[in-house]
């Protein structure tokens, strides 16, 4: 029964913290490119995620138009997150060293997955509902927006087709493997030392 236990726990821990830290890298990404934070679907990752952040704020200032509250919440919710894993897992404390270099990587992945996503869904969504209006869609696009535009001066538009969604996915593909994973890599082997 103990390890059902565990793996249930670390599902559990992992699912509600995922979330909850997905909400506020959009939430930063969103603040980052300018988005509509009119947008009914702004507005609830707002609503979601200003506990936290007001207080934060008064203590970790903004720099350069950048929220570093909203940083260093995520960085500090994956922390706790891979620290409960691992006393779930193995019962100790790892190295914070470790844990950091984890937690960052682990950040970075999420990142790029937001924007692989975000990106397929536009292209999905560009076949499926041009022009239309959602605003969901208005946000993926916002999101995406300030990728696609080097990529587009790069390889502009080819007989109606974008191939700059393309560009920047591969690009992000070669940023997890290159970047990301060696990251990942050498905070597991501090963890464990």
């Amino acid at each position: 029964m103990g390890p059902y236990v565990t793996n249930a726990g670390v599902f559990l821990i992992e699912t509600l913290f995922g979330l909850y830290i997905l909400v506020v890298m959009l939430r930063f990404l969103l603040q980052l490119v300018r988005a509509d934070f009119r947008n009914p679907v702004s507005r609830f990752i707002i609503k979601v995620t200003n506990p936290p952040l007001i207080p934060l704020r008064r203590i970790v200032p903004g720099l350069a138009g950048i929220d570093v509250s909203a940083i260093v919440l995520m960085l500090a919710l994956k922390c706790v997150e891979l620290l409960l894993v691992f006393l779930l897992k193995a019962g100790v404390v790892p190295p914070i060293g470790g844990l950091l270099v984890v937690a960052i990587g682990q950040l970075l992945w999420t990142l790029t997955m937001i924007y692989l996503v975000s990106l397929l869904i536009q292209f999905v969504l560009s076949w499926l509902q041009p022009g239309g209006y959602n605003p969901v869609v208005l946000l993926i696009q916002q999101l995406n927006e300030p990728l696609l535009r080097p990529a587009r001066r790069l390889l502009p538009p080819m007989g109606g087709l974008d191939f700059s969604l393309f560009v920047v996915a591969i690009s992000l593909i070669l940023i997890q493997m290159l970047v990301v994973s060696p990251i990942l890599d050498f905070g597991t082997v501090l963890v464990l030392k």
